[in-house]
């Protein structure tokens, strides 16, 4: 009769033994088999099953050493413990297909009711904002020198997780185009910006602490400090992006977008930037600014980093590398004030946000002999002409219903709803048809109060873009 409880697929990939052993622990465990029912020899069951007798040998001997059934030399085997409900967990199937929901910390039960990262991010399609061209970078130049990083791999002594090569190249590269003034000792590498930004978080930050995000702004920043158990408070925005420090407290932490701010692509004034440094006390209130993409500049000069303006330590300077090359290289960078760099590094250790020294030493190569930088000129005259052909389409067959803000940089723009707050809806109808784009109202920090659409322009070429506005003009 115990055959007949069985059913064995042959073709399955999982194999005839564990089959019959998954089988038999089940039965056991659901009381179809009690406790003292003897099963049959392996004989017996290898002819009733058709199967060899190895194979029930195996599911015996297994079951056995989990303590379902009692084995010995010469005798059938014997079930040894009572099944149904006094085994939890054991694979039994129950009556209910229902499982207790999770307890989780507040910041992971938080993390429901945000919609970053992207909940609809699957599909690459435009205008997906936050992304670059891949299609454009230089696979082969990259390609030789990911080869020529492997086969050095050997040589290579095991050394820092910081690669002392890079380190240098990002330093140089940072001091002429950004402004950024650091040793290369004070230059982190790691997997992402948000890697850097939770690395932060967890060194400088108490719960209860207060912070301040930009409103709206980048949601993974908000995310990261509530980790921490800090207190998040949004800063509205005006023209020149986050508004200047509104209450004579300063917090434990500002974070900030300064070169083009998030979303909304605004360019602080050095005016501002001082104001902030000002009103932050050395020691007191760190500054972290996120560069995410200084690289692309457009229609003047960039202004130089808000970190290349502090003298006295209070500006940890954020960027990464998937906006300039491809999303998929994963690595980030953090530049520390010195007095944090060494616990910093302790801190990269102990959590394990360490990047491959493989990658990092190709990238170190990249940098260093040109490729980089031809890369990025290259892309700042494409994305410039991007840019405003995408501001071109907007205005000609969305004119009456979107009024676009032209950032003067950067890889994506915000263009509102003229009339009514339904950028939700909006956005899920043009994913429905086949334009990824996101709300503005999901990225603010506490009640939404600016509607419209994140709009990504670098990665798509002219005629994607074009494609996508006619689609959007027939949504709306």
């Amino acid at each position: 009769m115990l055959a007949g409880l069985i059913e064995l697929k042959r073709a399955d990939e999982e194999g005839l033994a564990a089959q019959l052993t998954a089988q038999l622990r089940r039965l056991i465990a659901s009381g179809r088999l009690g406790r003292g029912r003897a099963l049959p020899s392996s004989r017996r069951l290898a002819s009733d099953l058709g199967v060899s007798r190895n194979t029930v040998t195996y599911a015996f001997e297994q079951l056995a050493a989990e303590g379902y059934l009692e084995a010995s030399h010469g005798r059938r085997p014997v079930v040894t413990i009572d099944g149904g409900d006094r085994i939890e967990g054991a694979g039994a199937v129950t009556s209910s297909p229902r499982s207790a929901m999770p307890r989780l910390s507040p910041w992971a039960s938080k993390l429901r009711q945000t919609d970053w990262p992207m909940s609809y991010q699957a599909p690459l399609k435009p205008l997906r904002p936050g992304h670059g061209d891949a299609r454009e970078f230089p696979n082969e130049i990259w390609g030789r020198c990911l080869r020529r990083s492997a086969i050095g791999a050997a040589r290579r002594e095991l050394g820092p997780v910081n690669r002392p090569r890079l380190r240098e190249a990002l330093a140089h590269y940072l001091a002429t185009s950004r402004g950024v003034r650091a040793a290369a000792e004070q230059i982190l590498i790691l997997p992402s910006a948000q890697a850097a930004l939770m690395l932060i978080a967890a060194v400088v930050l108490t719960p209860g602490d207060e912070v301040w995000v930009e409103d709206p702004g980048y949601p993974g920043a908000a995310a990261a400090y509530r980790a921490s158990g800090a207190r998040v408070s949004g800063i509205r925005l005006d023209e020149q992006g986050m508004q200047g420090m509104p209450e004579p407290a300063a917090p434990k932490l500002i974070f900030m977008t300064p070169s083009h701010q998030h979303p909304t692509g605004r360019l602080m004034s050095l005016a501002r930037r001082t104001e902030f440094l000002r009103a932050s006390m050395p020691g007191r209130t760190w500054i972290v600014e996120d560069d995410y993409d200084g690289e692309f500049h457009y229609d003047s000069r960039p202004v130089p980093a808000l970190q290349g303006l502090d003298s006295h330590g209070r500006v940890l300077y954020v960027g990464t590398f998937s906006k300039a090359m491809t999303s998929d290289i994963r690595l980030g960078y953090l530049v520390a004030p010195p007095a944090l760099v060494s616990i910093l590094e302790i801190a990269q250790r102990h959590i394990g946000l360490i990047a491959s020294s493989h990658i990092q030493e190709a990238l170190a190569e990249f940098i260093a002999d040109g490729h980089f930088l031809a890369h990025l000129r290259r892309m700042r005259r494409l994305y410039h002409a991007r840019r405003d052909h995408l501001v071109e389409g907007l205005e000609r067959h969305l004119g009456e219903v979107l009024s676009v803000e032209v950032p003067s940089g950067g890889i994506q723009l915000v263009a509102r709803l003229k009339r009514g707050r339904a950028d939700q809806a909006a956005v899920k109808r043009l994913v429905e048809a086949g334009v990824v784009t996101r709300a503005l109202s999901s990225l603010a920090v506490g009640k939404p109060r600016d509607h419209g659409l994140l709009l990504g322009f670098a990665a798509w070429r002219e005629s994607e873009i074009s494609a996508a506005v006619r689609t959007m003009a027939s949504c709306f």
